[in-house]
């Protein structure tokens, strides 16, 4: 439940700090006092847009904070989920909106998005306006009333489970069946591309070497050259350097018993010498290898040519690229050989899930039905006592194809006359049926869940008289049965009714207009609801009225 707001600097505000009880509360005042904008400063806790024009003039930004007792509510998880910490007996929500535009939420000190205060919200606050009044034109509303009286939650989520299982696997076939399709088409000519590619003979690594082969060609005199001149600086009959580090061994080696010191001398020079006949013998292998061939490198260029055009051809920079590209052909060549099975395969899997969805979809209407009957029986006791006895409502259930919310569609049927043929309630009933009709739809769907604070915005237009006493009654039930119940009321029958009574009021100040709302004591309500009654002047009937008025809420 609320159990305190507190706003700064917002719109015509400057700061307010109202602390909510439990049971029925109403809220009064003129016309313009403001308390519209009590409800826009709740609705921004709630996740509604920010605009920096909300703020009061000449100040930097508001702040509305609301601090709410939870331990009614099983929210844990929803906190743990966001990582922010839970306090079952004060939550706060903050939201601060600066002169720039720039908006910032905090559930418990934690920053938050909009979308995780939209979700707490709602399991927090529900503001029932005229607007809301449009939602009996949506089926998806109606809809959920009746999934609300049938309490089918778990059969629901089973159902809702399985329908998106059932069009995951048709998504499934739908797009094999495409594929299929598609690569059919063009089969003749993936197997020509296929054929080519094979033709090639591609090996990873094969360009490199080719590349490197052509070049080796196509330089071979260059580099015959260069290995015959190392040859012969390294085997030069007298000069060669193979021969002088030989004989510079034997030399050193002669002397190696009258001088030892000479013996590691030795041995390195002749390591270098065995290294170094080593690469002589390499070199002159070289030579003999290297030679044009002006048929072999036609013939690599060759290769390479037909590897740069299929490079080009399939937009691939690599042999890799070209064999993966021949995969994926191949991979396409066998969907269409072997597709027609994994079509069967997943058909009947399609076909499979569809039923178990259909037999979900049958119990979930089973269960609607009976608690249509429900709520037609228990709509027409509610709406008699509020000025409609000669009042009809039907709840009307029509098969429609499988969807993500079952395969009923739903629609409430009204008329508040015995000679009035019965019809959607949005189109004929009048503004304040309507304000009735909802008022019964919240009061029943409370009794079935436990609702969060429900703040009702002038649901009495269009009535008066014993019938705002009765939706009086009504609201005062609600909260009566560990409910929070908030009404933004103008008429003085369910005013007197609250068992906290607010006034919102303006005043005129050299800084500009600004609202106040504050809680009534018992003699001030008396004086409230008496102008209430009888306008500016308030006379001694209208007191000694609201003084009997408020002796039935007592």
């Amino acid at each position: 439940m609320l159990r305190q707001l507190y706003i700064r600097n917002f719109t015509l505000i400057d700061e307010l700090d109202v602390t909510f009880n439990t049971g029925f509360s109403v809220i009064t005042g003129e016309t313009g006092a403001g308390k519209s904008i009590i409800l826009g400063a709740v609705g921004l806790l709630l996740g509604s847009r920010a605009d920096a024009k909300q703020i009061k003039t000449g100040a930097d930004k508001c702040i509305i904070e609301a601090h709410f007792d939870l331990s009614q509510y099983d929210l844990q998880s929803l906190f743990d989920e966001n990582d922010i910490d839970y306090d079952a007996h004060d939550c706060i929500i903050r939201r601060e909106v600066s002169s720039n535009g720039k908006s910032r939420a905090f559930v418990n000190d934690t920053p938050v998005g909009l979308n995780i205060l939209k979700e707490l919200g709602g399991h927090l606050v529900d503001i029932h306006s005229q607007h809301q009044n449009l939602l009996l034109q949506k089926e998806d509303f109606q809809l959920g009333v009746l999934d609300v009286i049938a309490a089918d939650g778990n059969l629901k989520d089973e159902y809702q489970s399985s329908f998106k299982a059932y069009k995951k696997a048709e998504k499934q076939l739908q797009q094999l069946h495409e594929k299929i399709e598609s690569t059919k088409e063009n089969e003749d000519f993936l197997r020509f591309q296929v054929n080519e590619i094979e033709q090639a003979h591609l090996e990873e690594g094969m360009q490199e070497a080719l590349e490197q082969e052509s070049e080796t060609i196509a330089h071979a005199e260059e580099i015959k050259s260069g290995l015959y001149l190392v040859d012969n600086l390294l085997n030069g009959d007298e000069t060669g350097i193979v021969q002088q580090l030989k004989q510079a061994s034997q030399s050193l080696h002669s002397i190696e018993k009258v001088y030892p010191k000479v013996k590691g001398l030795c041995d390195r020079i002749n390591s270098s010498y065995i290294e170094l006949k080593d690469i002589s013998e390499e070199i002159s292998g070289g030579i003999d290898d290297i030679d044009f061939d002006p048929a072999k490198q036609e013939e690599i260029n060759d290769k390479l040519d037909t590897l740069y055009s299929l490079q080009q051809k399939f937009h691939a920079s690599t042999v890799r690229g070209l064999l993966d590209t021949l995969e994926d052909f191949r991979q396409q060549l066998h969907d269409i050989e072997y597709g027609e099975e994994e079509l069967a395969v997943l058909e009947k899997e399609r076909d499979r899930l569809m039923t178990y969805a259909e037999s979900l979809a049958t119990k979930l209407t089973m269960s609607r039905r009976h608690a249509a009957g429900q709520v037609e029986r228990e709509m027409q006791n509610r709406l008699i006592p509020l000025g409609m006895p000669n009042i009809r409502f039907k709840v009307e259930l029509l098969e429609k194809s499988l969807a993500e919310d079952g395969a009923d569609k739903v629609q409430f049927l009204f008329s508040a006359n015995k000679s009035t043929a019965l019809q959607p309630v949005a189109q004929i009933a009048s503004g304040g049926e309507i304000s009735r009709v909802m008022l019964s739809l919240k009061a029943m769907i409370s009794n079935a869940v436990k609702l969060p604070t429900i703040i009702f915005d002038e649901i009495d237009t269009g009535v008066s008289g014993r019938v705002a006493e009765q939706m009086a009654q009504i609201m005062y039930e609600m909260g009566e049965t560990g409910r929070q119940v908030i009404s933004i009321t103008h008429l003085p029958q369910i005013a007197a009714m609250g068992t906290t009574h607010y006034r919102v009021s303006k005043q005129e100040t050299q800084q500009g207009t600004t609202s106040h709302m504050v809680s009534l004591s018992q003699k001030e309500r008396i004086m409230e609801i008496a102008q209430m009654l009888s306008g500016n002047d308030i006379s001694d009937a209208a007191i000694e009225n609201a003084k009997s008025l408020l002796k039935i809420s007592i």
